[in-house]
């Protein structure tokens, strides 16, 4: 007797479970061998901007405030030339309900749950992400499960990941941690067939779409507070849907050029998988262990096709280290009197060191923030480290080696971002994208100058390195 619970009987209608739960039929979207049309996926199953923005106004998300670093930005400037260094803002998400920017994807999302009339929510996340959803669930009378990936195997979890999960239970939510390993995603798909609920994911239409609020508020603050536009604006990056969405709203705001600009902690030689590396690493988002997997093959996520495609909108991807991180969070409280958790930080500390590249008439927007508490503050993150044997000290943040050491600069003019080289991550896309493929349409070909936001010679040049074929 086939056992229809058993890991592979699950996986194997993993579509069919995803189709129920999340009510998008996918297979309409596809468009030739390995491309679909992601415009008429956003716009059959999003919401148009002002509608987006009525639901947020009405479950306390939104509007939230954009600051200017009036101190770190003069601190930047002692490290730059004369006339160098730009104004430095952050847009403070934090000051959501939730206390993070992941409110407003929740918020679409569990609208949608309650649109359609299911009866809970579901999300699979360790992180700010579960408890928006249980915030927002709270707020529309829905039950609410959080499956985290919480632990190594010896039992220990992150002091953020319990942090967040503590969140997740205050807002009413019914929190399952679990180990490492793949059983998180086959734990989600078992409760979501079981429950009937609706499947809270990130990488939905309407997921992204909500943060496409994001990206027009911080134009128009700007605008209000500056007369000007933003010159650049840098998001934290990881599954790409933040980078996404406010790269598109920012779009919907202006049509002048922007620069976005993605920043990930660099975690190197460290794998997200691994229960040795799991509790090794410092930060459970905004780095390279989902940066990169997620850049170059987005469809990797918890739905068959991902809504948030980074390199559609990314002009350049930076990393920092996680001891400039560490720094820039201390910084942000001794300066400027806020103190706010890790990720948002994250990109501030890209931000600081990027402003010293431009004139100090032009304006950098810092995304985001978000909450920090007693598990996500960065000195139980530290204290964590070094439990876990990794050697804390101050130095050259570049010396830094992930899993071995955290090195908290020396002075603020040891930040600096490391530019990561784009048109490699472009050629790992289009590999990724045709690995099973001989040949490839003319849309396969136009999907992918828009998933690479390059043109056809480029594009059919790297194909020729494959020996990919182009058939009419």
């Amino acid at each position: 007797m086939i056992n229809q619970n058993s890991y592979q009987a699950v996986m194997a209608r993993k579509n069919e479970i995803m189709k129920k739960a999340v009510g998008i039929d996918y297979s309409l979207y596809e468009t030739g061998k390995i491309s679909f049309d992601y415009e008429k996926l956003m716009r059959d199953n999003g919401y148009p901007l002002s509608g987006i923005e009525a639901i947020q106004k009405a479950h306390g998300v939104g509007s939230t405030p954009l600051k200017e670093l009036h101190n770190i930005t003069a601190l930047a400037r002692h490290y730059c030339p004369k006339g160098f260094g730009a104004r430095i803002f952050i847009k403070d998400e934090a000051l959501n309900d939730s206390g993070s920017f992941k409110a407003r994807r929740a918020s679409v999302a569990v609208y949608r749950a309650k649109t359609l009339g299911y009866k809970g929510v579901i999300a699979a996340t360790s992180g700010n992400y579960g408890a928006a959803v249980a915030s927002q669930a709270a707020k529309y009378g829905l039950k609410c499960i959080v499956i985290q990936e919480c632990y190594d195997s010896h039992q220990v979890g992150q002091p953020e990941i319990i942090e967040k999960a503590r969140a997740c239970e205050a807002y009413g939510a019914e929190v399952i941690q679990l180990s490492v390993g793949p059983e998180l995603f086959y734990t989600f798909l078992r409760l979501l067939e079981e429950t009937g609920y609706f499947n809270a994911s990130l990488y939905t239409p309407f997921g992204i779409a909500g943060i496409e609020t994001l990206g027009s508020e911080l134009v128009q603050d700007c605008l209000v507070q500056t007369k000007k536009l933003p010159n650049m604006v840098v998001c934290t990056n990881a599954g790409g849907g933040n980078l996404s969405g406010t790269a598109r709203g920012i779009k919907k705001a202006t049509d002048k050029a922007i620069t976005i600009v993605g920043a990930s902690v660099n975690l190197k030689g460290l794998h997200m998988a691994s229960d040795h590396d799991f509790n090794r690493k410092s930060f459970t988002t905004g780095h390279t262990g989902f940066g990169m997997p997620f850049m170059t093959n987005p469809d990797r996520s918890d739905v068959p096709r991902s809504a948030a495609r980074p390199l559609r909108y990314i002009d350049r991807y930076v990393t920092v280290t996680q001891g400039e991180v560490f720094f820039m969070t201390e910084t942000l409280v001794a300066l400027e009197g806020i103190e706010r958790g890790p990720a948002g930080n994250t990109s501030l500390a890209a931000a600081f060191s990027l402003a010293q590249s431009l004139p100090a008439s032009q304006i950098i927007v810092v995304q985001e923030t978000e909450y920090t508490g007693a598990g996500k503050h960065h000195q139980a993150q530290l204290a964590f480290a070094k439990q876990n044997g990794i050697k804390v000290d101050f130095g050259n943040p570049q010396d830094e080696i992930p899993g071995t050491s955290i090195i908290l600069p020396s002075h603020p003019g040891l930040i600096k971002a490391q530019e990561v080289d784009l048109n490699q991550i472009r050629q790992s896309l289009v590999k990724n994208s045709v690995k099973n493929e001989q040949f490839i349409t003319e849309v396969d070909l136009d999907f992918l100058c828009q998933e690479t936001n390059q043109d056809y010679p480029w594009l059919k040049n790297e194909l020729k390195k494959l020996g990919i074929g182009v058939i009419k």
